[in-house]
């Protein structure tokens, strides 16, 4: 493998014309370290971190010191509506895109430096990130892909003790973010509300020929190109509601053209059930809550066909946005489908799980621990350790005894059922409260070794790991 110095770039975005962009080289942190190092990331992009002289490069270009050669750092402009109000001007306001490398295999991957600084669009900000929310993002991203959940994902921290202020004084850090691409359904929109139509349609094209190179040219590639990014965004918000996560600012900005899980600010995985789960303290309506997130992931591809409008007929963008439903409940209760351990669907399995999550809503049954339990239940049997999660035990046993009629119908032995179950059903997720001890190690006493047990523990969120068991436990 090569060392981290000899990536081979490929910078294409950087080819476009700078009305896409604003080159500038990353501000470096004073005195960084390393908090982390992602080697499973690492040895995805084709190098190892094997010896000190390669930690050092990493420090180096994770704190903005120092920048690849091939490299060159810009930050990306875009829009977005927030909140369901347009926002005109937005852009990398904290971060960079060093550039787009490309792997032995024929991977192409984007590296992005969050925290690297004051750019043209940092609107009165800092362009700082802060050692608790890169710990944050870099935990999760790693647990969702592991859940098999699209993410971007992310190589390494970088520490500092720069002081940011934010609510109080914390220090900053920098993230290597990793993705299939940054660009956004706002990166979209802001040539379409500025009527750069000649440069929206540069863009798009240029999204057609990194990503769907076989469309290109071809008389349905604008339609397609639509198509494809409706039906992976519906995809995505299935795995997301099938495992209990809340993104918590669903911005068109935050929305990836690829359908991954992008932009990770206040997110959540529920603890107790609650189809109203709001984890962003700022969503004072509700209107990113957990029962939300199909409906508003539908209402941002609408926004992205708006921005499709002069090279779709209204019409056929209507057409093709209706894939989102298809998608999305195709996607779910396949999910869904899994967790239970049925083999296939019937008609009255839509009405078991909608009795279920009732009676988990009534019970405050917690969401991860039921389903990994679940994964033991024997039919027609007491299930003692299912059953006490719920205060309404002669709910849950009506609910058990249908589970039991259902499970009857299929030919499957009930170790084939656990195991399956136990492949699809997590026993360990980044619960809040696991990853503020992890933040407050790592701010309070400089201790990063729970930001490092974590990472190791959530790429395997599926196995027994019994070692590790009180990691599993509700807050």
């Amino acid at each position: 493998m090569k060392s981290i110095t000899d990536l081979a770039f490929d910078n294409q975005f950087a080819q476009l014309n700078d009305c896409f962009y604003t080159k500038q080289p990353p501000t470096p942190l004073t005195n960084p370290h390393l908090v982390s190092a992602n080697e499973s990331v690492a040895n995805l992009l084709g190098f190892e971190l094997t010896t000190s002289k390669d930690t050092d490069s990493l420090v180096s270009i994770g704190s903005g010191q120092k920048v690849w050669p091939a490299a060159e750092p810009l930050a990306m402009v875009y829009s977005g509506h927030q909140f369901g109000v347009y926002n005109p001007q937005l852009g990398d306001g904290r971060g960079l895109l060093l550039g787009e490398i490309c792997t032995t295999n024929g991977d192409k991957w984007d590296l992005h430096l969050k925290g690297s600084g004051i750019t043209p669009y940092s609107r009165q900000g800092d362009g700082r990130a802060v050692l608790r929310s890169t710990i944050r993002e870099y935990l999760c991203s790693e647990a969702m892909h592991h859940l098999g959940i699209p993410t971007t994902r992310a190589l390494c921290i970088v520490g500092s003790n720069e002081p940011v202020y934010r609510e109080t004084v914390e220090t900053a850090a920098t993230l290597i973010r990793v993705a299939k691409t940054h660009l956004r359904f706002g990166s979209f929109e802001f040539f379409y509300y500025t009527r750069q139509h000649k440069a929206l349609k540069e863009l798009i094209d240029f999204a057609i020929e990194q990503y769907y190179p076989s469309l290109l040219g071809s008389q349905d590639q604008y339609e397609e190109f639509y198509r494809q990014t409706v039906i992976k965004t519906g995809q995505l918000i299935a795995y997301w509601q099938a495992f209990g996560f809340a993104h918590g600012v669903m911005n068109t900005d935050n929305m990836s053209l690829l359908g991954d899980t992008f932009d990770y600010g206040p997110f959540g995985f529920m603890d107790d059930y609650d189809q109203g789960f709001i984890c962003n303290h700022s969503d004072h309506s509700g209107r990113y809550a957990f029962n939300q997130q199909p409906s508003i992931s539908y209402w941002n591809c609408a926004c992205l066909g708006q921005v499709l409008v002069p090279f779709i007929k209204p019409d056929t963008i209507k057409q093709l946005l209706s894939e989102f439903e298809k998608a999305f409940i195709h996607k779910y209760a396949d999910l869904m489908r899994q967790k239970l351990g049925l083999l296939e669907l019937t008609e009255s399995d839509q009405e078991l799980v909608q009795q279920l999550f009732t009676l988990m809503q009534k019970n405050s049954v917690d969401y991860t621990l039921f389903f990994r339990q679940l994964c033991d239940f024997i039919p027609n049997q007491q299930n003692s350790s299912i059953r006490d999660l719920f205060i309404d035990r002669d709910g849950f046993d009506n609910w058990a005894k249908q589970y039991s009629q259902r499970l009857a119908q299929q030919a499957d032995s009930q170790t084939n059922r656990s195991q399956q179950m136990k492949s699809v059903n997590p026993k360990y997720i980044l619960r809040n409260y696991l990853a503020q001890q992890a933040i407050d190690k790592a701010t309070k006493q400089q201790d990063f070794s729970e930001v490092n047990q974590l990472l190791n523990l959530l790429k395997k969120p599926f196995a027994e790991q019994p070692d590790r068991e009180h990691y599993a436990k509700p807050p």
